[in-house]
């Protein structure tokens, strides 16, 4: 299956994967520093952004994680840094462990998988923004330049949310409401853990934000099941989208772990 991608600058393939409900709009906060430096290519998982859905495709980040790599032989890349938030940080582990070879370094920001015990069915939480997200599509450019809307979509997700850029809050808004690959990646995971092997070799660096609502410490950062060798770094007043949050930071953290 081909997914749809976002390229832009040259040099050393940076690959960049996003989260559930999300889309390769995501990462619009430091692309362009990173593309300053990076071939950056950002892809739109199955039924998220402008990749199409596709009934009984395998939805599990195991194989996701072969699907972006089949995407990458596409374009001819064989060696490649990764960089993954949220699920997309667990997609990027399971890269780096079944593609040892062609992987440089992962930076992991706010990686799905790590949780202590695998959840059994979906959060209500999350569903009720998804379906909120689904049914305001038409008038989300009104609702979010109103401050109590705003908080209602974006409070949880960033202690920072009051200064999230609008074209930021936007994007993501548009993605959650569009992304019929929500409930199949979500029921994907259910019953699951990150638990396969990072050789030490490929330097690994996971971040969480110390605000983070949707994957929080006390349940969702076993840090046990991260690669042995990994750097785990803590970024103060920050939620679970870092990118966002502390762009500057993620971008500096993104170019030491590659070095």
């Amino acid at each position: 299956m081909q997914l749809s991608y976002v390229r832009e600058g040259s040099g050393t393939p940076l690959v960049l994967i996003h989260g559930l409900g999300s889309a390769a709009t995501a990462w619009r906060t430091i692309t362009p520093a990173l593309a300053k430096e990076f071939d950056v290519i950002a892809f739109d998982l199955p039924g998220h952004g402008q990749t199409k859905f596709r009934d009984n495709l395998p939805m599990d980040p195991h194989s996701l994680a072969a699907l972006v790599v089949s995407n990458l032989d596409s374009l001819g890349i064989t060696n490649f840094d990764l960089v993954g938030n949220s699920l997309g940080g667990w997609i990027a582990l399971e890269i780096a462990a079944t593609f040892p070879d062609r992987v440089n370094s992962v930076t992991a920001l706010a990686p799905a998988g790590l949780w202590h015990h695998p959840f059994t069915e979906i959060n209500k939480r999350t569903t009720l923004i998804h379906y909120l997200a689904v049914l305001t599509v038409p008038v989300q450019p009104i609702l979010l330049k109103r401050t109590w809307s705003k908080g209602i979509a974006f409070g949880r997700t960033s202690p920072r949310w009051v200064s999230l850029p609008f074209e930021v809050c936007l994007d993501a808004a548009r993605a959650m409401g569009r992304s019929r690959g929500y409930f199949p990646a979500w029921e994907a995971t259910l019953n699951h853990r990150f638990e396969s092997q990072v050789e030490p070799r490929i330097p690994v660096t996971v971040v969480f934000g110390d605000s983070d609502n949707t994957l929080p410490a006390a349940t969702c950062q076993a840090r046990d099941l991260a690669p042995a060798h990994s750097k785990w770094v803590i970024f103060k007043q920050t939620g679970h989208a870092p990118m966002w949050d502390e762009p500057s930071l993620v971008v500096d953290l993104i170019r030491a772990t590659i070095k």
